[in-house]
């Protein structure tokens, strides 16, 4: 089911499956969320839980158990249900059932909010461990936004402009998508990236961790509208577009997990930024898109 949100000139969509934002735009009509297509890339803005990125031979391992998961866990592949709805935002929910619990055994509700706001709109995550046991997990978004944003601009005339001067070096993924001790120095005392694609199909992914930055701008290299990512307390933030496609969209991802580390215990407690929630707690973690 897809459900319509609107606030002022902006418009928005959002379907119950994987309960993702898969439409956001402005009051000329201009779309910035990617729109899917099976050539280079059929997803839009995944919501990733209860892991972010692959796991060791697709299995993750829980007070020894052997559980087997998708790349970026099963919630953008699941239905939500709605919990609340207003002309401007909705709540989508999921929560445990026979089928999650065969692949992770865990209660829990997760929820994501999307609400539209003056000039974007604002996502926000809300785990609940309402067991009897602690509640692992990861968290995280895979915003795809049109680039360029329009019709005779190129990918590469744009940058993702940080919001202040950055020099920690990228996570290197491994052939096997999996976090390398290989660091990548892309961001050299600048706040600035210039988008290419031969980057992408080199690393497939951009990934920093600890950044000072709380958020990032998609912006043309001659100016005009731009888009801001305000990425918070996420610890890590990827950057990704399909390798070897020329594809015309950048995924903004803010990440609470990641990807398995090589030589990694397999245990979910073991991995980087894993939360635990003691029964009864809940987690929030909120990222914006505003245009600017």
């Amino acid at each position: 089911m897809r459900i319509e949100l609107r606030r002022g000139v902006f418009t928005a969509a959002v379907n119950t499956m994987g309960g993702e934002l898969v439409s956001f735009r402005d009051g000329q009509g201009a779309e910035y969320i990617w729109g899917g297509d099976a050539s280079s890339w059929p997803g839009q803005n995944p919501n990733l839980f209860p892991v972010v990125g692959n796991l060791t031979d697709g299995k993750v391992s829980v007070n020894g158990r052997t559980y087997e998961m998708a790349r970026h866990g099963f919630a953008r592949r699941t239905e939500f249900t709605v919990a609340e709805q207003g002309g401007d935002y909705v709540v989508m929910e999921l929560r445990q059932s026979p089928e999650t619990l065969e692949r992770y055994p865990f209660e829990f509700v997760f929820r994501v909010r999307h609400q539209l706001i003056d000039n974007g709109f604002r996502t926000q995550f809300e785990v609940r461990n309402p067991g009897r046991q602690d509640l692992l997990f990861c968290v995280g978004a895979h915003t795809g936004i049109n680039c360029p944003l329009r019709e005779e601009e190129r990918f590469e005339d744009y940058r993702l402009v940080f919001d202040e001067v950055e020099d920690d070096p990228s996570i290197v993924p491994s052939a096997q998508g999996y976090v390398s001790a290989k660091r990548e120095r892309i961001l050299d005392h600048t706040d600035t990236i210039a988008l290419d694609h031969a980057v992408f199909d080199r690393l497939d992914t951009i990934i920093f961790e600890g950044l000072r930055s709380k958020g990032v701008t998609l912006r043309h290299k001659d100016g005009g509208r731009s888009v801001h990512m305000e990425f918070g307390e996420f610890p890590l933030v990827a950057f990704w577009t399909m390798p070897n496609a020329n594809a015309p969209y950048i995924c903004l991802e803010p990440w609470h997990g990641c990807a398995a580390v090589e030589g990694e215990s397999g245990e979910l407690a073991d991995k980087p930024h894993v939360i635990r929630l003691a029964p009864g707690g809940e987690k929030k973690l909120n990222y914006t898109v505003e245009l600017r």
